[in-house]
């Protein structure tokens, strides 16, 4: 009986957990989301709403790095669960949190531009960019749904995701690619930073393909 109840307790535990990573996720999510927007609206030329996107992806942010920590307040309340499923689940929380991270760096770069005239092909590759890290959060998110109610689906979820990180890694090499064509045309210093901005959609499609990595050992553990 005492075991039984243990058992219970550790369940509850568990699901409690993978609720409030389904809650960060979601966050995340959203601050994806609000980066896909800032970049549509700074390709457009339309730089007050590129804005108001980015100081409404900040709150969201700042709502992940809550939802980190409850969970592991959580996951350190009374008994302690099945050491490599804490620890897995934990990696899981961290790696969302660091892609919330990448995604406000890149909008903090957005930010920092201002209105700068950039070219509008490599405008277009970035909104692609951030088109595919949509789709790879979004897939990211599924995967977390489906960890307790089914594996296997969660796994082929979590295959999405690297599918749509190779996509934007692709289109990466081609956005770095134009900075020689069009260098002439933009300011050295606008380069610098939407060269950084690059570079963290970049940092975040990979932490996506990496929090994806334990959507598949935490459905294997299932």
């Amino acid at each position: 009986m005492e075991r039984r109840s243990y058992d219970w307790f550790e369940k509850r535990r568990r699901t409690k957990g993978l609720e409030l990573a389904h809650e960060q996720i979601t966050k995340a999510f959203d601050t994806v989301t609000l980066l896909h927007k800032a970049m549509k609206s700074f390709s457009e030329g339309n730089f007050a709403d590129a804005k108001k996107h980015i100081l409404n992806l900040y709150k969201a942010e700042e709502e992940v790095d809550k939802l980190r920590t409850d969970v592991f307040t959580e996951l350190s309340k009374g008994a302690a669960l099945v050491a490599d499923y804490r620890e897995d689940l934990l990696h899981l929380v961290k790696r969302l949190d660091t892609l919330a991270d990448h995604t406000k760096d890149a909008a903090r770069c957005l930010q920092m531009l201002g209105n700068s005239k950039i070219p509008d092909e490599l405008c277009q590759k970035t909104v692609f960019m951030t088109g595919k890290l949509v789709e790879a959060a979004l897939a990211l998110r599924s995967g977390i749904e489906k960890i307790s109610s089914n594996g296997a689906e969660a796994i082929a979820e979590a295959h999405k995701v690297e599918a749509f990180e190779h996509d934007l890694d692709e289109e990466y090499l081609n956005a770095k690619t134009l900075f020689v064509k069009y260098g002439a045309e933009i300011n050295c210093g606008a380069m610098v930073i939407f060269d950084d901005l690059v570079e963290f959609i970049e940092h975040a499609a990979d932490m996506c393909a990496d929090t994806a990595d334990y959507i598949v050992i935490l459905s294997s553990r299932e």
